[in-house]
């Protein structure tokens, strides 16, 4: 990983140094919009009549699962009884 970067990095430094200013200023930029849009997107959304935020409990996930009528049986077990059950 550590030879990886250091190509980069050659490359970079074999830049010219306007072409070098050249890319920081066009990935300055970049960020600058994508930060802008991102925040005026949480903006809109915010301003936005009726988005109110709803606070409830935390209900418990295991306490509130419903067992179907038709449990589940576990063939292993089943079968190894009915073996017990069979030697007597």
């Amino acid at each position: 990983m550590d030879r990886y970067f250091d190509m980069l990095d050659e490359r970079w430094q074999a830049l010219p140094v306007r072409k070098q200013h050249q890319y920081t200023l066009y990935f300055f930029v970049g960020y600058l919009l994508l930060t802008v849009a991102v925040i005026g997107k949480v903006m809109y959304d915010t301003s936005k009549s009726g988005n109110d935020m709803v606070i409830e409990h935390i209900e418990n996930p295991v306490l509130k699962k419903i067992e179907s009528p038709a449990r589940l049986q576990d063939t292993l077990s089943t079968i190894l009884k009915n073996k017990i059950y069979e030697r007597k």
